[in-house]
């Protein structure tokens, strides 16, 4: 499939859920009875997490690769079980990482290098250039090229959520959609959480002098969020460097609507100490926002 050219339409990705209106209505991980269309709801990773990273730099800035301005990252889109457990690279026909981590999956699976084209290139198959523009904005890695972090992200986590299987787009399927799929849904999340702009909103700024408390950092994002995100930190707790919003998901990760509960896993960050937020390398980002 080449990229779409002007005059022609993009080709859809999303999967066939018409046999979804008949499902009961429940939100993941709070059914009674089992899923019986694993495509319509997530499960058993139906704990979804929406993870974003705090970077100050990203050790490719030469090469361009450049944090927004504004913004927290997007890390991924995560399908925990509903007792905070996981699974990872659930499906290796559809393995796409070049540095898989772990490399052995605790069955004693030797998850296998992937040396083919990246998973950029897949993105360009469906002409989503709009999609990948975004994406190199805001999902950026911290040492190593951005396209590698996106098929890291996809190979161990979304071959373990229900609603990406391949099975879900019926006869049509067509290579790689399901991926471009995933891409799509994890912008739709991050955008959900708009982390940098809710603390700005209370104060909590990137600075290298002033220090916040933990409490506080929550209590801002549960206001806005409903839930008490997961909250990681660095440097015997006291650098912040990432955020999870945990939640449950009525229908699809693609389509469907999250509802935040509070975080199953306890922050690394001190609740004694104060937290560094910190700015910044000035020269490691750009601004993004679009310009009048």
């Amino acid at each position: 499939m080449g990229v779409a050219q002007r005059g022609f339409s993009l080709p859809n990705t999303f999967p066939s859920i018409a046999a979804c209106a008949n499902e009961p209505f429940t939100f993941s991980c709070e059914n009674t009875t089992a899923i019986q269309n694993t495509c319509c709801s997530p499960t058993p990773g139906g704990l979804v997490l929406q993870t974003q990273f705090w970077d100050t730099y990203t050790g490719f800035e030469q090469k361009g690769q450049l944090l927004p301005k504004g913004s927290w990252t997007i890390h991924g889109l995560w399908p925990d079980n509903c007792d905070g457990s996981f699974e990872q690279y659930c499906d290796l026909s559809r393995q796409y990482d070049p540095a898989p981590s772990p490399a052995i999956l605790p069955n004693g699976t030797t998850v296998p290098v992937y040396t083919g084209p990246g998973v950029d290139t897949f993105i360009l198959e469906y002409g989503r250039v709009d999609l990948l523009d975004y994406m190199e904005k805001y999902w950026v890695s911290q040492g190593q090229a951005n396209n590698a972090f996106w098929a890291h992200e996809f190979s161990k986590h979304a071959t373990c959520t229900s609603t990406f299987d391949v099975a879900c787009y019926g006869p049509g399927y067509q290579k790689h959609q399901d991926v471009v799929d995933f891409f799509n849904a994890v912008v739709r999340a991050f955008k959900q959480f708009p982390t940098f702009d809710i603390l700005a909103s209370a104060g909590i700024v990137p600075s290298n002098t002033t220090t916040y408390a933990l409490s506080d950092i929550q209590n801002v994002l549960k206001a806005q969020t409903g839930g008490i995100p997961y909250l990681g930190c660095g440097h015997n707790g006291t650098v912040l460097q990432e955020v999870w919003y945990f939640n449950h998901v009525s229908g699809t990760e693609q389509f469907g609507r999250f509802k935040a509960l509070d975080s199953t896993t306890k922050s690394s960050c001190s609740s004694t100490a104060g937290i560094f937020y910190y700015e910044r390398t000035a020269k490691s980002e750009r601004e993004v926002r679009v310009l009048p």
